[in-house]
C-alpha cells in the first residue's frame, strides 16, 4: 500500500507502507547510525517522535527480545530506504514488518532518505504525519496541527509507575569464536557493592547493564518521587537517567534534584544532564535538527581526549546560562555545544552523549566508573 510522509512546511514524500496501517503524527527527526534500529525503536527518548534512519537498509539482522532498550516501542513512526523482508541473523527471532505489525507501528520504505534527512539539516526540526489513508492536502493539515516538541512534559508518559530493584539480564556475553573454538558464555557480574537510586525519566536497559556491571544496585522510582522520599532510602548516589521531551517543561523535577545536590553523588545522563543544568539554574533550549547518530565527536578539556559517542537529543544546555561553580568538562566538536559539566564545590556531574551506547561505539563507558570513583570519595 502507498503511504504519505507530509511535513508541516508543506513538503511531501511518497513511498511503501509496512507494519500497521493508518496515520501518525509527531516531530521528525534523523539518526545517521549504521546499526541498532531495534534499540532506537525501544528507546524512551523517541516518544512522540518519527525517525529517519540514513543508512539505506534496515530489517536485515531481524529483531530479538535480549537487545531491547524498554519493554515497548516507543517512535511514533520510522521512515527508511529499503525494507529487508527476510533477516538473516542466528539471534533473529522476527522481521521487522512482523515486529511492527505486532507492536502497532506504521513504517514506509522507498522514500528518499537522503533527501528528507538534507531538508531537516535545511529546515530544521518539524512535525510530520505519516499516513496510508488520507490526501497530501490532508496529511501536512495534520502535521501542522500535531503540538510542538517544546513545552511537552513526556517523562510522565514513560516514567516507572512502581518503584522496583533492577534484576534484569546485565551478564555481558562473549561471541563464539569458530576459528579458536571458543564458545560463547556470560561473564559473571560483580559484587553490587554500592546501592544506587535511579530517577526513571524513560530509562534504557542498557543504561541498567552498565550501572549493574559498574557494581551498583539499581533502585528506580518515579519522575515524581520527592527528594525526601530518595534520600530516605539512603543510597550511595543517584542517577538521573535519560528521557524524552523538553527539559524545560519538568519544573516538578528540577526543584527536587536541586534538594540532592550535595546531600549524596549525582550522575546524568542525556535528559538527566539537562535537569541537572535546570537544577543548577543554568537552561537549555532547542538545537535546529539535533544530535541522533553513533558517530559525534567529543572532547574532555580537561584532557584534550576526543571520544566518538552514542547521542540522542533534541535539546542542549545554554552555556552562558550555567552558574560559575559549574565547570564544563566536554564540548562536542561539530557545533560546540556542551556535552558535559561537573560542579566544583559537590560529587556532581552529567553527560550529554550516551556512555552506555546501544547502539553505538564503547568510548565513554569509563562513566560508569568514574561515578564508582567518586562514590567512593565521598
Amino acid at each position: 500500500m502507498e503511504a504519505l510522509l507530509a511535513l508541516a512546511d508543506g513538503r511531501v514524500f511518497k513511498g511503501i507502507a509496512f507494519g500497521k496501517m493508518g496515520t501518525t503524527t509527531g516531530e521528525i527527526c534523523f539518526n545517521t547510525s549504521m546499526t541498532g534500529y531495534q534499540e532506537i525503536i525501544t528507546d524512551p527518548s523517541y516518544r512522540g517522535q518519527i525517525v529517519t534512519m540514513t543508512y539505506p537498509m534496515q530489517g536485515n539482522y531481524g529483531f530479538n527480545a535480549e537487545d531491547a532498550e524498554s519493554k515497548q516501542a516507543h517512535v511514533k513512526g520510522f521512515i527508511i530506504g529499503e525494507l529487508c523482508e527476510m533477516p538473516s541473523n542466528w539471534r533473529s527471532e522476527q522481521s521487522m514488518e512482523e515486529y511492527f505489525l505486532e507492536h502497532g507501528l506504521l513504517g514506509i520504505q522507498e522514500v528518499d532518505t537522503r533527501a528528507v534527512t538534507k531538508h531537516l539539516r535545511s529546515i530544521g526540526a518539524m512535525n510530520a504525519c505519516l499516513t496510508t489513508e488520507l490526501t497530501e492536502e490532508e496529511a501536512v493539515k495534520k502535521a501542522q496541527e500535531t503540538p510542538s516538541m517544546e513545552g511537552q512534559d513526556l517523562v510522565k508518559e514513560v516514567s516507572t509507575s512502581e518503584n522496583y530493584v533492577w534484576e534484569g539480564e546485565s551478564r555481558k556475553w562473549t561471541i563464539p569464536n569458530e576459528t579458536t573454538g571458543q564458545e560463547g558464555t556470560y561473564e559473571e557480574l560483580p559484587e553490587a557493592k554500592y546501592k544506587i537510586v535511579a530517577y526513571d525519566f524513560g530509562i534504557k536497559h542498557n543504561i541498567l547493564r552498565r550501572l549493574r556491571q559498574a557494581g551498583f544496585q539499581v533502585t528506580l522510582v518515579n519522575s515524581r518521587t520527592p527528594a525526601e522520599e530518595v534520600l530516605a532510602m539512603n543510597p550511595d548516589g543517584i542517577f538521573l537517567s535519560n528521557g524524552p521531551g523538553d527539559p524545560a517543561a519538568l519544573d516538578y523535577v528540577h526543584s527536587e534534584v536541586k534538594k540532592l545536590i550535595g546531600k549524596k553523588p549525582l550522575f546524568g545522563i542525556c535528559l538527566g544532564h539537562q535537569i541537572l543544568t535546570h537544577a543548577v539554574g543554568g537552561s537549555t533550549y532547542k538545537l535546529k535538527f539535533g544530535h541522533r547518530g553513533g558517530n559525534q565527536p567529543v572532547q574532555d578539556l580537561r584532557t584534550g581526549k576526543v571520544e566518538i559517542t552514542s547521542q540522542n537529543h533534541g535539546f542542549a544546555t545554554d552555556a552562558d546560562s550555567l552558574p560559575a561553580n559549574a565547570e564544563i568538562t566536554h564540548v562536542n566538536l561539530n557545533d560546540k555545544t556542551v556535552e558535559g559539566f561537573r560542579l566544583t564545590d559537590a560529587p556532581v556531574y552529567s553527560v550529554q552523549h550516551h556512555p552506555e551506547a546501544a547502539p553505538g561505539p564503547y568510548d565513554s563507558t569509563h562513566f560508569f566508573d568514574e561515578f564508582v570513583s567518586m562514590i567512593e570519595a565521598a
